[in-house]
């Protein structure tokens, strides 16, 4: 997935807190969702970024080199100027991008319908 097309702000937005409770009734569950979820994109935006810094890795230790490699400092702006992995979950959660599911709720429901 391309982050950097994603419509999340690049910094914090105050946000109504009714906003998260619509779907789960409930903040904090909402709140462990967007958890998860920002868990996820950290991990892959972390993979991506190894492995397209792993191309510029050296044998030798020359510092000039490592300092004067302007594809890599490009590569390091892009995910720096990335919004927030927790920015990006929040959006995702309320554009209703995210499947998320609670077997704990499940269960008591099936339990009480029999």
């Amino acid at each position: 997935m391309d982050y950097k097309k994603t419509n999340a702000p690049a910094t914090t937005v105050t946000r109504n807190l009714m906003d998260f409770c619509r779907d789960t009734n409930n903040v904090y569950e909402t709140i462990a969702i967007i958890g998860k979820r920002a868990n996820q994109i950290s991990v892959t935006i972390k993979e991506e970024l190894s492995k397209k810094l792993q191309e510029f890795g050296s044998t030798s230790d020359n510092l000039e080199e490592i300092f004067e490699n302007e594809e890599q400092i490009q590569i390091s702006r892009y995910y720096e100027r990335l919004p927030k992995p927790t920015l990006i979950a929040t959006q995702e959660f309320l554009e209703d991008n995210i499947y998320y599911r609670n077997p704990a709720k499940e269960t008591a429901e099936k339990l009480n319908n029999n």
